[in-house]
């Protein structure tokens, strides 16, 4: 399970500029190893040198490693390999929340009338379930972080098998897009199956 203070972690560097993912590795005993951003911008030396700043404050021992998203993906890759999200919106007049989502040039969209928040996460599994994935997953809880731009959103997700929790962070001007983030998030700390069509 993730400890609070490596979600706190994980959110700062999220939270940086050209940042699109962030993966924690541990060790045996459970213990941070190593940090893996993948950056997307100009600067990329420049993230990785806050990044290593950030690291020493919470987890000294811990080997940050930065991959350029310039060098690294490309269309054909990211599109076959993740599930992309087209868009995500809320109609406040009528309550209902609508993501679609694209995997391998396949979309799925799923909706939602429980509010950006929640409707955001909700319609992200419909559409995640659409594309057949197997999704192991209910929802536990969606909140919001207050900070100094927009309000990060973070996604708890509980495995129907065990009980065990996964979460993920994601910030946007919009709650429903942040919200749908943070699900995907959550979700790629998981390895799921695809149900053949």
């Amino acid at each position: 399970m993730t400890s609070r203070i490596e979600e706190d972690f994980e959110l700062e560097l999220r939270s940086l500029p050209g940042v699109l993912n962030v993966a924690v590795a541990r060790r045996e005993d459970g213990s941070v190893d190593a940090v893996t951003l993948l950056v997307y911008g100009l600067n990329v030396k420049e993230t990785e040198g806050v990044a290593s700043q950030i690291a020493s404050l919470y987890f000294p021992d811990a080997t940050i490693v930065v991959e350029d998203a310039n060098n690294v993906l490309t269309p054909a890759t990211a599109e076959s390999s993740r599930v992309v999200l087209n868009r995500a919106t809320c109609n406040g007049d009528a309550g209902v929340c609508e993501v679609e989502l694209n995997f391998r040039g396949r979309s799925a969209t799923g909706h939602s009338r429980s509010g950006p928040l929640i409707g955001g996460a909700e319609s992200t599994l419909m559409a995640l379930r659409d594309l057949g994935f197997d999704v192991p997953f209910s929802l536990a809880a969606v909140s919001s972080l207050p900070a100094s731009k927009s309000w990060p959103v973070i996604v708890t997700m509980r495995a129907i098998t065990d009980g065990s929790e996964r979460y993920g962070i994601a910030q946007a001007d919009d709650d429903v897009v942040a919200a749908a983030k943070a699900t995907l998030d959550a979700l790629n700390r998981f390895p799921m199956s695809q149900r053949t069509r």
